[in-house]
C-alpha cells in the first residue's frame, strides 16, 4: 500500500491547501481525539467562567438578570456558595487533566506526521530513477529532510496551538453569550477586526518563510560542500576563505530569521494596543450604556481578560503557521518530482536474468538534459558471460554512461539492452541490478566496523563468507588488524589507506556473488602495489564473473580480454570477441 503523503504543490502552498497536503498523513482517529479534547477543554473553561455569575450572586453581589436566573435554574445548579465553589474547583481539575492529555496527544500527532513525512521523502529519494537523482542537488535534499521538515514540525505544533486557542475562544464566546449577548457580540466584532488588521503581517510571514527556506538551502550546500572538500581547502590554505564564505551564509540566514522576529514583535505591540482598546470599549459599553449589574459585569470582565491573551496566541500561532507554509510546499514539490521519476516496481517474483550467455546492446542512445550532444550514441556491443572487458577513452567519452546502462542503473532513450536474449524493461532493470556489483573510483565506506560494511552488501553473510571475499579481493590484511572484522574504519574509511579502502570495497562487491562486476576507475588513484593487488584479484575472477573495467590505462586494462574505445559518446574501436579463458 502506498504511504500517505503530500501531493504536488506548484507554488507556495496556501493555508487550506497545506492542510489538504498534510491531513491524509494524519491518523483519523488521533486527529478526532485531539479535536474532541480541544472542544472539551474549551467547554470546561467557558462553563467555569459562567459559574462566576451564580457565585457572585450567592455572596450578595447583586440581583441576577431574569434570563440568567432561569438558565441557572434549568441546569439544576445549586445557589449555595460552598457547592458552587466545589464545582468550580472540580472543573479546574478536569480541565487541567484534559489539557494535559490534549497536549501529549497533540505532540504525538505532530511527531507522527513529521516522522512519516521524513521517512516517506527519504524512501522516495532511495527509489527514484538515477537520472532524476543525478539532476538534483543533494544538499537541498539534506536541508529539506532535516531543516524544512523540522519547520513543518514547528508549524504543525503552532497550528494545533492556534486551533486550540480558537476553540477556547469559541467556548468563552458561548459563556459570554449566555451572560450578556450584547457585550459578547460587540466584543467578538472587535476581535474579528483586530485579526483582520493583521492580514498584511500574515501575508508577509509567507514571504519571509520562503526567504528562510532559500537561506537554509544555501547554508546546507556550503556546509556539505566544505566538509567534502576539507583536504582541498587545507592544501590550498583556504581555511580563512572557507570560514568567511560560511559566515556570510550564516549572516544571510540570520537576516531572514530576524526579519520574521521583527515582523512578529511589531505585531505583538499592535495587538496589545488594539486588545486593550477593545477591552476598554467593552467596559465602557457595559457600564455607561448598558448598565450591566455587578454579577454580570465581573464574570464578563474575567471572560474578556482571558480572551485578549488568547486572541494574541491565536494571531501569533497563525502567523507562525503561515511562516512555515513554504516548507510544506518544498516537501510537496520534492515528493511530486521524485514520484514522477520513480523507478518501476520489481517484477512479480523479482527473478533476475541468469546471465549465462551475453549482454547485448543494440543501437543504444542516451541523452542528458541541457546537453547539446548525446552522452552515448548508437552503441552496439556484446559482452560474453565470464569475459573481462575494458572501456577506455578520454574523459567525457561515455564510458561511465555505457557501464551504467549495462549495469541497469539507467535506461537508454533509444535502443535495446538484452541479457541472454531477454530485453530489460524498467522493472527488469531493477531485478537485474541484484546481480550486478559496482566499485567506484572513490570507495564508499560507512563509519562502522569492517563486518558491518561487508554486511551492507549481504546481511546474511557469515564470517566464513566475509573472509573468503576478503581473500579473493586481495584484502586479507583486514584480518590482521587489531580487532579483525570488528575494526571500525572511521568516517568514509579514514582509518584505512586508499588502497585498503578500495580492496575492502571490492570484497564487499564480491560477497554478493555477482554475475557482473563493474570497476569504475577503481585503481586510478592507487599506487603500483595496490593496483597490482586489485589486478591480481580481478585476474582470478576470469571466467567466473563478467568484469567491465572503466579506465584510461593501467594494469586493469592490460588484463582485459577486449578493449572497447569510446570517443564523444560513440564506440570507435572494439578489439574483438575473445572467449574468456578458464580460471586457474
Amino acid at each position: 500500500m502506498a504511504e500517505p503523503g503530500p501531493p504536488a504543490a506548484p507554488a507556495t502552498t496556501g493555508s487550506f491547501a497545506a492542510l489538504r497536503h498534510l491531513l491524509p498523513a494524519l491518523p483519523a482517529g488521533k486527529l478526532a481525539l485531539v479535536g474532541s479534547l480541544m472542544v472539551l477543554v474549551s467547554l470546561t473553561e467557558g462553563f467555569g467562567l459562567f459559574l462566576l455569575v451564580p457565585v457572585i450572586g450567592a455572596v450578595g453581589g447583586g440581583a441576577l438578570p431574569d434570563g440568567i436566573r432561569r438558565m441557572i435554574a434549568a441546569t439544576g445548579l445549586p445557589m449555595a456558595l460552598a457547592p458552587l465553589l466545589a464545582l468550580c474547583v472540580g472543573l479546574v481539575l478536569v480541565r487541567a487533566v484534559l489539557q494535559y492529555v490534549r497536549t501529549v496527544e497533540g505532540q504525538k500527532l505532530a511527531y507522527g506526521l513529521v516522522d512519516n513525512l521524513r521517512l516517506r521523502c527519504f524512501r522516495l529519494i532511495l527509489h527514484a530513477d538515477w537520472r532524476t537523482l543525478a539532476a538534483m542537488r543533494q544538499s537541498d535534499n539534506a536541508s529539506l529532510l532535516i531543516t524544512n521538515i523540522d519547520r513543518i514540525d514547528m508549524a504543525l505544533h503552532t497550528l494545533i496551538a492556534a486551533v486550540a486557542a480558537g476553540v477556547t475562544l469559541g467556548g468563552l464566546g458561548l459563556a459570554a453569550l449566555a451572560i450578556s449577548p450584547v457585550m459578547a457580540l460587540a466584543t467578538a466584532l472587535g476581535g474579528a477586526l483586530v485579526l483582520f488588521a493583521y492580514r498584511g503581517l500574515r501575508r508577509r510571514a509567507v514571504r519571509l518563510g520562503e526567504a528562510l527556506s532559500e537561506a537554509n538551502d544555501t547554508v546546507y550546500a556550503r556546509v556539505l560542500e566544505s566538509l567534502g572538500a576539507l583536504r582541498l581547502i587545507k592544501s590550498l590554505s583556504g581555511e580563512a576563505r572557507a570560514a568567511r564564505a560560511l559566515s556570510a551564509d550564516f549572516a544571510g540566514l540570520r537576516r531572514a530569521q530576524l526579519a520574521y522576529t521583527r515582523s512578529y514583535a511589531r505585531g505583538q505591540v499592535v495587538l496589545q494596543g488594539l486588545g486593550a482598546g477593545v477591552l476598554a470599549l467593552a467596559a465602557w459599553l457595559a457600564i455607561v450604556r448598558l448598565g450591566v449589574a455587578p454579577p454580570v459585569l465581573l464574570p464578563m470582565a474575567a471572560v474578556f481578560a482571558r480572551a485578549v491573551p488568547l486572541l494574541g496566541t491565536l494571531q501569533e500561532n497563525w502567523q507562525y503557521w503561515l511562516h512555515g507554509l513554504p516548507a510544506v510546499s518544498d516537501v510537496a514539490r520534492l515528493a511530486a518530482r521524485l514520484e514522477e521519476g520513480a523507478e518501476a516496481a520489481l517484477p512479480a517474483g523479482g527473478a533476475a536474468p541468469r546471465f549465462e550467455q551475453a549482454i547485448e546492446l543494440s543501437g543504444v542512445t542516451l541523452r542528458h538534459a541541457q546537453r547539446d550532444s548525446d552522452a552515448l550514441t548508437g552503441a552496439n556491443l556484446t559482452i560474453p558471460a565470464g569475459a573481462i572487458i575494458a572501456l577506455t577513452g578520454p574523459s567525457g567519452a561515455g564510458k561511465s554512461t555505457l557501464a551504467d546502462i549495462v549495469g541497469g542503473l539507467v535506461s537508454p532513450d533509444d535502443g535495446r539492452v538484452m541479457v541472454d536474449g531477454v530485453a530489460l524493461d524498467a522493472a527488469g532493470r531493477r531485478a537485474w541490478r541484484s546481480r550486478v556489483a559496482y566499485v567506484q573510483q572513490e570507495p564508499v565506506l560507512f563509519h562502522a566496523t569492517l563486518r558491518e560494511n561487508l554486511a551492507w552488501a549481504c546481511p546474511e553473510a557469515d564470517d566464513t563468507a566475509m573472509r573468503a571475499a576478503l581473500s579473493v579481493a586481495s584484502a586479507s590484511f583486514a584480518l590482521d588488524l587489531p580487532d579483525g572484522l570488528d575494526t571500525v574504519v572511521g568516517d568514509r574509511g579514514a582509518r584505512l589507506s586508499g588502497g585498503e579502502r578500495q580492496r575492502i570495497a571490492l570484497a564487499r562487491a564480491l560477497i554478493t556473488r555477482p554475475a557482473l562486476l563493474i570497476l569504475d576507475e577503481a585503481t586510478s588513484a592507487l599506487d603500483t602495489e595496490n593496483e597490482a593487488a586489485i589486478a591480481d584479484a580481478v585476474t582470478r575472477l576470469r571466467g567466473q564473473v563478467t568484469v567491465v573495467i572503466i579506465g584510461h590505462r593501467g594494469l586493469l586494462s592490460g588484463i582485459a580480454d577486449r578493449l572497447v574505445v569510446l570517443e564523444r559518446g560513440r564506440i570507435v574501436s572494439d578489439s574483438g570477441t575473445s572467449p574468456p579463458a578458464a580460471s586457474s
